[in-house]
């Protein structure tokens, strides 16, 4: 069993930097890849960047790709998403994700709102 907390999210104004915070309980953290997600109003949810379990194989959705930057620290259970030049439509909910294989997400946080003004 993992649980997920993130946190770090806000509202910035376009062109500002946030850093996410996913912090996980368990002992087999680093025993998982981790996903970020995002959801806006009236979307699907979205994949926006994953990280293998020792932090070596990172992914990107091309939508945030050379702007976002995710990475890990399993002494602190904590996964972060670097966020750079934000942009209004990156406005959203953003939620972690722990997948013990491959993509197979199964456990998921609460989620933090991240608001981009314009």
């Amino acid at each position: 069993q993992v649980q997920l907390v993130e946190s770090g999210g806000g509202l910035v104004q376009a062109g500002a930097s946030l850093r996410l915070s996913c912090t996980a309980s368990g002992r087999t953290f680093s025993s998982y890849n981790i996903g970020w997600f995002r959801q806006a109003p009236g979307k699907e949810r979205e994949f926006v960047a994953r990280i293998s379990a020792r932090g070596s194989i990172t992914y990107y959705a091309d939508s945030v790709k050379g702007r976002f930057t995710i990475s890990r620290d399993n002494a602190k259970n904590t996964v972060y998403l670097q966020m750079n030049s934000l942009k209004p439509e990156d406005t959203a909910v953003y939620s972690c994700s722990a997948a013990p294989v491959a993509d197979n997400y199964i456990y998921w946080g609460q989620g933090t709102q991240v608001t981009v003004s314009s």
